[in-house]
């Protein structure tokens, strides 16, 4: 193998490396935007799941003994 063709696939290699390292860096940067956006969805998880308990925590039926304001 001539030294000529060594550079052009040392080049070649240098190039899809470059290109890899910016699939890297875009894939991290969309993990962490994802991730961010799973904490936030446990999150709102959380609060809907208190506000169903405080719900179903209130006496049966006292929600529809009350007459409602039209009446």
């Amino acid at each position: 193998m001539t030294e000529h063709e060594l550079n052009s696939r040392v080049e070649v290699l240098e190039f899809r490396l470059t290109h890899q390292e910016a699939a890297v860096e875009e894939l991290t940067r969309t993990v962490l935007a994802q991730e961010q956006r799973v904490g936030e969805q446990a999150e709102t998880i959380r609060r809907l799941e208190a506000q169903v308990r405080s719900l179903t925590s209130a006496p049966p039926g006292a929600q529809e003994d009350e007459i409602p304001p039209h009446y």
